[in-house]
């Protein structure tokens, strides 16, 4: 677990800082279902980070939670994305992105490819790796996964 904060602290937050300084800044909260040899609901918090809505990027920490033998499973889970739409001067065709990520646990690692409908719904799918052998609670993890998300801008919620 401290070689995935570490890793993740060592590769993220330097980008984090970079693009803060060029992009604008967004928080977000959501939520949204997983399958990943069993159902996850998770729930966390993204920072979306854009310059123009062509190109996005996020990055996000979750909390998944599921039943693994009749007991609950809480797992960690640090995401980044890349949302990519190259349609220009076009509004109507500009709600939905092609999404790039990854995800990783304490016990696997998941390239993901996906679709996000106005930057709200998430739709992905990908592969987990498992890169420690250690099993949640006796199950192992790796394997097809799918992903549904709902986010929810904070922005929306602030008052003026």
């Amino acid at each position: 677990m401290k070689n995935i904060i570490s890793l993740f602290c060592f590769f993220c937050l330097p980008l984090s800082v970079g693009l803060k300084a060029q992009y604008s800044l967004h928080p977000m909260l959501y939520a949204g279902y997983t399958y990943q040899n069993q159902s996850f609901g998770e729930v966390g918090g993204r920072l979306l980070f854009l310059k123009n809505d062509d190109i996005l990027f996020r990055i996000g920490a979750v909390a998944a939670m599921g039943e693994t033998h009749a007991r609950l499973a809480i797992m960690p889970k640090a995401q980044l994305d890349v949302l990519l739409n190259f349609e220009r001067g076009v509004d109507l065709y500009h709600s939905w992105y092609f999404l790039v990520g990854s995800e990783t646990t304490p016990t696997y690692i998941a390239p993901k490819l996906g679709v996000s409908v106005l930057g709200l719904v998430d739709i992905t799918g990908g592969y987990a790796f498992n890169y420690t052998g250690d099993l949640l609670q006796g199950k192992e993890l790796k394997g097809f996964n799918f992903n549904l998300t709902f986010n929810f801008p904070l922005v929306i919620l602030s008052k003026k």
